[in-house]
């Protein structure tokens, strides 16, 4: 769901998998269809998908819940399409620890450095120019909220992980040092009971 260019469906079809990538945008699906790699893609978006119920083992939503407002069609959806124990994988911008207003801090009067963290309960929106002249509206809200509402969908949690940079990364870029401690993402699986 969302899947832009179409790298991660790329990958993963790489990997073996039969994959099907949507995206709303109909330029990253034409990118997509010629980068090719074996997935298929098709146009739609997040809240409203054009598959039968219980049609896939897994569904994975990467970078994008942060975008949508509501999110919780996005999170309806992404239940009723999974088959039963099916997989699914939610990466997105760490709550707590990315809250907009958060960063590192060098502290030249105590002599220390930390990473503050921003009002992480209080709901914000922003807008980011992630390219000139192309803007995406981020949400941030807290985890529970998140959690709730693929508890309430029957989509149970049944692991995290908080993933460093990738080996290298500080090789190509050191001024973040010390920033790489905090994690940048969080990724939430979980599996679809009835």
């Amino acid at each position: 769901m969302g899947c832009g260019e179409g790298q991660l469906a790329r990958r993963a079809s790489g990997l073996g998998a039969h994959v099907v990538g949507v995206d709303p945008t109909h330029n990253q699906i034409r990118v997509a269809d010629e980068r090719a790699g074996g997935p298929v893609y098709a146009a739609a978006i997040a809240e409203r998908l054009p598959f039968a119920d219980a049609s896939f083992d897994a569904v994975v939503m990467c970078l994008v819940i942060e975008h949508l407002d509501p999110f919780e069609p996005a999170i309806l959806e992404m239940a009723r399409v999974l088959e039963p124990d099916g997989c699914c994988l939610l990466l997105l911008n760490h709550p707590l620890l990315q809250t907009p207003g958060s960063g590192w801090i060098d502290d030249h009067i105590l002599e220390e450095q930390y990473w503050r963290v921003g009002p992480y309960l209080r709901h914000d929106s922003t807008v980011e120019e992630v390219a000139p002249g192309v803007k995406l509206p981020f949400m941030h809200r807290p985890l529970s909220r998140y959690v709730h509402v693929m508890g309430e969908l029957g989509l149970l949690i049944d692991d995290m992980d908080e993933p460093p940079p990738p080996p290298g990364f500080l090789n190509e870029a050191w001024e973040y040092g010390e920033a790489s401690t905090i994690p940048r993402l969080m990724l939430l699986r979980a599996r679809r009971v009835e």
